[in-house]
This record gives C-alpha cells, structure tokens and sequence, in this order.
C-alpha cells in the first residue's frame, strides 16, 4: 500500500469516527440558511430553509430522520455523512455501500412514486440530473407533502464539495459535511502537488461508450478536469462535455494512454479497443497502456471521487504513482 492508499484509508476512518455527532433541533426559531455554503460551517438549527437546484425554497423543520435518496451520488454522501440508518430507500442504480443492497429501491429516472409516499420519508433528496422526465413525480411527491430538495448536477470537485455542504445542511450533518470535504480536499492538493512532478505529461484517451458511437469526455466534466490536476492532457478537451469522437480522430491524435469505464458492463473492453482498425499504431495500444478504471468512482460526484481521481493517476504515471 503506497502512501497515498493510506492517506485514503485514514479519511475514511474519520469519516467513521465523524459518526454520531448530531443537531438539536430548535423549531421556535426559524434560521434561513444561505444557498451558498457558508466559508465557515456552523451547526445546522433547524427549520432549515433552503434553495434548490430547481429554485424551490424547501423549509426542513427538523432534523430528518427517514431520508430517500433518489440518485446514486446523493447515497454515498448521505452514507458518508453517517445517514445510513435514516436511509429507507434509494434507486435501483444503487451499489454503493454494500448496505444499500438492504435499502428498498425506489426505481430509476421512472421511479415510483406509491411507493416513495409509503416510506413515509421526512426528506427526498432528488437531483437535478433527473428535472424533466422526472417533474411530474416530484411534484406529486411535493403535493403528497414530502420535503423534495433536488441537489445541484456538480460537474467539478468544487460543486461536488458544494453538494456535500448542501446535503450537510439539508440533514443536520454539517461538522462531518465539513470535514469530509477537508479531507477530500487535501487529497487532491496531494495528488496535484505528486503530479506536478511528471516532466513530460501524457496525452490521455478516456473511453465512456462504445457503442453504437464511440463517447468521450471533453472540456466542462469531471473527467477532464481530473486530467488536468494529474498534469495529463485530454486529447477531446477541445470539445464540450460528453461528446461522440470518431475512431480516426482517436487514431490522430495518438494518445499515450486510453482509459476506458466500461469494463463492468462491456466483455473484454480493453481487448476490443486494442483491436480496433488502425488502432494498433496507436502509442497506448503498443505501448500496453490502455486501463480499465472503475466507472462508479470517476463518474460519481460523490466522496469516492478522490480515490477514482488516485486510481486515474496511477494508470496514467505508474511509475510515479505506485512507489
């Protein structure tokens, strides 16, 4: 286990240890408490009144003690926050922690609403990821009179640790929301600080869909902004967000490295990348430098992004990374 690993297994433990801390709930006093988080975190009184990502002001009047969450990322915070036992449901897509293997599933962007309502759930952490197709339910979920808080679509580190405080707030967690987002933070500045290293930076491929086009992630996304704080070039970050990129481009611009997310889901997707037309004259492919990284810890805007972010930088400077 490199130092890094370690670094990462003592965050979780104070994550851990973070357990337990809880809020008093003081409902003779109405505290409004800012969209933005606050530079420096207080305890959360409550009621709670707060703006969401579809600009509805949610009022929480205590302290939830049953939570549903909608989408995989709100889950992991919610856990990391020490929630796990206010959880009594969260979406079909749910796997991580092993627990929410337990947790009733609510369904997917379709989810049901009967059975939200039946959980009797005192907040609903949506997200805005979902607005559009979903609106219809969480309106009946408001009308059923369900606190429905939609939490921001984060697309850097800086929404995700904005998401975290926002959760933190939302559910009276706000000294754990705090200090997950320190340690997170300084696991970035030390990977960055390793990173800023590398002589000579890798031209980096990332694979997110093969299939019927081939899918990449360009400038705006998480993925590329990981890129680039492990010192490593994207070659789609001249396009926006997630785009399709023909075979040929790939080939062009020669990348040293390919990293693909769909290892969990597509056979032998390494394989198949390798034996590509044209791809063989590719540096990564002759140079055995084509990785198949969890999908879930590089795309999830949650805690675990920092160790998707370790895993990334080691793939792509092995020999910097792995001593």
């Amino acid at each position: 286990m490199n130092k890094f690993w370690k670094f990462g297994a003592t965050a979780g433990l104070a994550a851990v240890l973070m357990a337990g801390c809880g809020e008093t709930a003081t409902p003779e006093e109405d505290v409004e408490t800012p969209a933005e988080p606050p530079t420096e975190v207080a305890d959360v009184e409550f009621p709670v009144t707060l703006t969401d990502a579809a600009g509805n002001e949610v009022v929480i009047d205590e302290e939830p003690g049953a939570i549903v969450s909608m989408i995989p990322s709100n889950t992991e915070i919610a856990y990391e926050l020490g929630l796990g036992d206010k959880i009594v449901g969260v979406s079909d897509y749910d796997n991580y922690p092993e627990e929410t293997a337990d947790v009733e599933k609510i369904g997917g962007q379709e989810f049901n609403v009967e059975k939200i309502i039946g959980l009797q759930p005192d907040l609903v952490l949506a997200h805005e990821s979902g607005l559009g197709v979903g609106d219809a339910g969480l309106q009946q979920l408001r009308d059923a009179g369900l606190d429905v808080f939609v939490v921001q679509n984060a697309a850097s580190f800086d929404e995700v640790y904005d998401s975290i405080t926002t959760i933190g707030q939302a559910t009276g967690s706000m000294e754990r929301a705090e200090n997950i987002v320190s340690e997170m933070e300084a696991q970035v500045a030390s990977i960055e600080e390793l990173a800023a290293t590398v002589e000579e930076p890798k031209t980096v491929f990332l694979e997110v869909g093969s299939q019927p086009d081939i899918y990449t992630t360009g400038s705006g996304t998480f993925m590329d902004e990981m890129l680039t704080l492990i010192n490593a070039k994207n070659v789609a970050g001249d396009l926006d967000g997630w785009v399709s990129m023909d075979p040929e481009a790939i080939v062009a611009a020669n990348p040293d490295v390919i990293i693909t997310t769909e290892g969990a889901y597509v056979e032998d997707a390494v394989g198949q990348i390798k034996s590509r037309g044209g791809f063989a004259e590719v540096t990564a492919v002759k140079e055995e430098a084509v990785y198949s990284l969890d999908s879930d810890m590089l795309t999830r805007s949650g805690p675990r992004l920092t160790a998707g972010l370790m895993e990334m930088a080691q793939a792509v400077y092995p020999d910097v990374f792995n001593e």
